[in-house]
Formats: C-alpha cells, sequence, structure tokens
C-alpha cells in the first residue's frame, strides 16, 4: 500500500507550507461554523473552510511544480514578518530559563543577563547607559 501510494505521488507536487496553512485554516473555519449554527455567517465560513480544503488537495495532487511552488514562495514571503515574530518569541521563551533579558532604559535595546549572578550593574552595549538590575 505504501508503494501503491508513493508511486502515485510521484511527479505530484505534495505537501508544503501554503497547503498546512489551507488545511488548518479550513478546518478551523469548518469547526468554528458549528457554532453559529445555520445562520448566514455560519454557512459562509462551512463553505469557505471547505473550499479551503479542497484547494488544499488540489495543489498536493498538482503535477504543475513550478506554479504551486511559485505560489508557497508568495505565501512564504507575505508571511515572513508574522512568522519571523513567533520565532523570535519562541526563542526569548526558551532563553528565559538560562538568562534574564532586560531593556535599555534609554535606547530600548535588548539585553541577556545570566541568572543566578545577584545585583549587577548592566552596560548596554548600543548606547551605553549602565543600570543595576538583579540576575
Amino acid at each position: 500500500m505504501k508503494e501503491r501510494l508513493a508511486r502515485f505521488m510521484q511527479g505530484r507536487y505534495g505537501v508544503d507550507q501554503f497547503s498546512r496553512f489551507l488545511l488548518i485554516a479550513g478546518l478551523v473555519l469548518v469547526f468554528v461554523s458549528l457554532f453559529f449554527g445555520s445562520s448566514v455567517l455560519g454557512s459562509a465560513a462551512y463553505l469557505l473552510g471547505w473550499v479551503m480544503v479542497i484547494y488544499c488537495y488540489f495543489r498536493m495532487f498538482s503535477k504543475n511544480i513550478s506554479k504551486r511552488y511559485a505560489e508557497n514562495q508568495s505565501f512564504l514571503s507575505k508571511t515572513s514578518g508574522i512568522r519571523n515574530f513567533f520565532q523570535n518569541q519562541k526563542n526569548i521563551w526558551k532563553q528565559r530559563r538560562i538568562y534574564h533579558i532586560y531593556t535599555c532604559p534609554s535606547c530600548r535595546q535588548k539585553i541577556r543577563i545570566p541568572r543566578g549572578k545577584g545585583k549587577i550593574e548592566v552596560r548596554c552595549p548600543k548606547c551605553g547607559t549602565t543600570f543595576i538590575k538583579k540576575s
């Protein structure tokens, strides 16, 4: 069965970030439409959700690889700011176990200080301002 699926998918585009987004957003819209019942908003969300899911599968099974690749690159370029913001937040939360992250009071530069050093004088590398913080 696995070989048959692999043979079927040969020469087809497959799954990428834009397809994942379409699938998740479509399923969320279908799920949200359950809360609105048979109202106009609920019906529109339900229809739009299924259109997104169907388009996701169309993209996965498409043999026009260059066009699907261009669509994915366009999606990635338009969402790069949002994705970078969440990646930065994730990195900051990982570092909070080991470091305190302070903001310089004059230039707003973020400064990373190791935890457990007691009260220390912090010097901002950008503007040279010094301030005392507890690590």
